[in-house]
């Protein structure tokens, strides 16, 4: 069970910086408080290193992403 200081509410910023230990990407993430969300929708981040949540305009970056690596 998560406690409260590891939840996050869903679409509180419009920014996440997220790594390779975060994928597979959705929108909600998983530690993210789902009452008040949109449904879950899978990110494609691998090939850019960035993704737009196309419910709620949240933007990823891939932290660690390295171009031309898979």
């Amino acid at each position: 069970m998560k406690t409260k200081e590891e939840e996050i509410p869903a679409s509180e910023q419009k920014l996440y910086q997220v790594t390779h230990k975060d994928l597979p990407l959705s929108c909600p993430m998983p530690n993210m408080i789902l009452w008040n969300s949109h449904p879950r929708v899978y990110l494609p981040i691998e090939k850019t290193g960035k993704a737009t949540c196309p419910y709620c305009g949240s933007c990823y970056i891939l932290t660690d992403f390295q171009s031309g690596t898979p």
